[in-house]
């Protein structure tokens, strides 16, 4: 997908990874809709301020219908409860999965018929690779992201005759508030990771490793 005339809706763009993508987008001649729960709070010059929350359908609604211009869809907007699936809080799981499965579910369904009338264009999910290793202390998110990985593919098949592109970046820990007590040295930039899941969704992968240590564990699976 040529990026430079995408019209992009990014949702959680107000900070971190989506931060990192909106304003690389910019940078390359998309126009984006940076789309958050608190619109005020997003502080990128160009970017267009949309009120989005991915747990409440009205306001998807609303969203599809102001950005009526949309090509490209990118699916950032995550939390992480760090709840166990067997005797956590059962609202923090369905708040993992409201906001990592049935959140993009929503927006893609309310998106597709929006960039399929503008003649084709893309959705990018943020996944994980907790989206293949699923850690006792992740199990909400992991579930979750495990979701939004079948979604991903699902809806690739789904949207292929409508010239759509869906494209699923796996990733580890990022330098974001997200992984704040995750040790430096274990964690890659989101600049970086925001060119290579670019990069990639422009090449037309269907399915974009961006470290080394997710690719070890997408291998494994294999074994």
């Amino acid at each position: 997908m040529e990026l430079s005339t995408a019209v992009a809706v990014v949702t959680g763009a107000n900070r971190g990874f989506g931060r990192a993508l909106a304003a690389q987008l910019l940078e390359r001649g998309a126009k984006v809709y940076a789309t958050a729960r608190r619109p005020e709070n997003v502080d990128l010059p160009g970017a267009e301020p949309l009120y989005l929350d991915v747990t409440k359908p009205d306001s998807i609604a609303a969203a599809a219908a102001a950005a009526s211009d949309a090509t490209l869809l990118v699916n950032n907007a995550g939390i992480s409860t760090h709840t166990h699936l067997t005797d956590g809080d059962l609202d923090a799981i369905r708040l993992e999965m409201d906001t990592h499965y049935y959140g993009p579910l929503a927006t893609t369904r309310a998106f597709a018929p929006v960039i399929a009338a503008n003649g084709g264009g893309g959705i990018l999910n943020v996944l994980s690779v907790l989206s293949w290793a699923h850690l006792p202390g992740y199990g909400a998110y992991a579930a979750a992201k495990a979701a939004a990985w079948a979604l991903t593919n699902a809806t690739r098949g789904d949207l292929a005759d409508k010239g759509i592109q869906v494209s699923g970046l796996h990733v580890a820990y990022m330098d974001t508030d997200m992984a704040s007590y995750v040790p430096q040295e274990n964690k890659t930039s989101p600049a970086e990771v925001a060119r290579i899941a670019l990069d990639g969704f422009a090449a037309g992968l269907p399915e974009i490793i961006a470290d080394d240590f997710t690719r070890s564990v997408k291998a494994g699976l294999a074994a």
